[in-house]
């Protein structure tokens, strides 16, 4: 995962993501990411309009958004 989460941000792609936060609850997150640092990494989520930080090993799956798409949404 941490692979693809690299390549995202090198190639500047957004992503949609699913998430599992440490409550259990699964979430899908539209982000762009900023940084990566050891086990987590810092991304712009579009779902909550703001920086936040997540940990790699609670990434369920991430998919690029297509270029079309994108534009649509921002």
């Amino acid at each position: 995962m941490k692979e693809q989460l690299i390549k995202a941000m090198q190639r500047n792609h957004f992503l949609n993501m699913m998430y599992m936060a440490k409550d259990g609850n699964v979430s899908k997150r539209r982000i762009k990411i900023i940084k990566i640092v050891g086990n987590s990494f810092q991304a712009y989520c579009f779902t909550r309009q703001t920086k936040r930080t997540f940990m790699i090993d609670s990434v369920l799956a991430v998919v690029p958004v297509i270029s079309k798409e994108r534009e649509v949404v921002c």
